[in-house]
């Protein structure tokens, strides 16, 4: 997966920028705050978050970690989708989210287009032991394992395709003992390999 891009912006749009990373250009689909604060021709750093589906590969852009973080912890809520957890970052900060959803604020979840009453209540009730306090950046859900490297990647892939942030634990814990076997050791670990046996486990439960 890709973690972050850095380079020059090539173009920008209202929906997204294009940075130019090795002389290719990488579209990134970002919030207009995101967009507000890139010009172009100057280099930029961005965290990304890559979506991948069946037909298409997507990568969203922050503007630093916490909102990366916040995008991909909204999506472990029943009914939210990359689009959904963008627009929610679209109408609030990170900091924002954490706190309507520690307060049981409805009122500020359905100011986001997409987000009715009933959304809101369950993202409340599926996000607050997981979401983290005002004041506090986004943690992974509690007892989970704190991942680094390769663990990482295959991680965000997984929950990209759809499946839960339990669900990944689970199946990075029964590919770990592979991660030794795979890559030329200089390189680290062959992440690719890594997420299609992880697939296959989850596949098989």
């Amino acid at each position: 997966m890709i973690a972050f891009v850095r380079g020059p912006v090539a173009g920008l749009n209202l929906t997204s920028a294009v940075i130019e990373v090795g002389g290719v250009g990488l579209e990134l689909q970002c919030t207009p705050n995101t967009l507000a604060e890139l010009r172009r021709g100057v280099e930029a750093t961005l965290p990304t978050s890559m979506v991948v589906r069946e037909d298409s590969l997507t990568l969203f852009g922050f503007a630093d970690e916490d909102e990366k973080q916040m995008f991909e912890l909204v999506q472990t809520a029943s009914g939210v989708g990359p689009k959904l957890a963008q627009a929610m970052l679209a109408v609030h900060t990170p900091e924002s989210i954490r706190r309507a959803v520690a307060s049981d604020d409805v009122k500020t979840l359905t100011s986001v287009p997409g987000i009715g009453q009933k959304g809101a209540q369950r993202i409340i009730l599926e996000l607050r032991d997981r979401i983290g306090s005002p004041g506090s950046a986004a943690p992974r859900a509690a007892g989970s394992p704190v991942l680094t490297g390769w663990q990482e990647q295959v991680h965000g892939g997984l929950v990209g395709l759809g499946w839960s942030a339990k669900e990944a634990d689970k199946a990075i814990a029964a590919v770990a003992p592979e991660a030794g076997t795979t890559g030329d050791g200089a390189s680290g670990p062959d992440v690719a390999r890594l997420l299609r046996l992880a697939l296959q486990t989850l596949s098989k439960a």
